[in-house]
C-alpha cells in the first residue's frame, strides 16, 4: 500500500481502494497502516504529495500553482495552507531560502 500511494500520489486515492488491494475491510486497513507506518493513509498521501512539491519548489522555476496542481491539490490555497503546516513557511518563501542554500553549497565545491 505505501508504493501504491507512493507511485500514484498525484491521483486521488480511497480508503477503499487501498483496502480492497489487500484484501482487508477498511477498517482494519486502516488500522494496520497507522501502527506500520506511525500514520494515517491520507497523511502518509499528503506528506509524499509535499515532499515531491518541495523537491520540485528546490529543482524547479515552475510556478507554484503548477507544482500544487501536478502534486494532486485541487486548490492553491489548500497547498498553501498544508505546505506552510508542515515545512514551516509558504512554498515561496521555502523556494527563495532553499535557492540560496543551493547557491551556497555550490560555490562550497571547490572548482576543478
Amino acid at each position: 500500500a505505501v508504493r501504491r500511494i507512493e507511485k500514484d500520489a498525484e491521483r486521488p486515492v480511497s480508503l477503499a481502494e487501498l483496502a480492497s488491494e489487500t484484501a482487508t475491510s477498511p477498517y482494519h486497513f486502516l488500522r494496520s497502516f497507522r501502527h506500520v507506518a506511525g500514520m494515517t493513509p491520507y497523511q502518509f498521501l499528503l506528506k509524499t504529495r509535499l515532499h515531491r512539491a518541495a523537491v520540485r519548489l528546490r529543482m524547479s522555476d515552475e510556478a507554484i500553482s503548477t507544482i500544487a496542481f501536478e502534486a494532486g491539490f485541487n486548490d492553491l490555497s489548500t497547498f498553501n495552507r498544508r505546505f506552510r503546516r508542515v515545512m514551516g513557511e509558504a512554498p515561496g518563501a521555502y523556494r527563495l531560502r532553499r535557492r540560496g542554500d543551493k547557491l551556497l553549497n555550490a560555490s562550497a565545491v571547490p572548482a576543478l
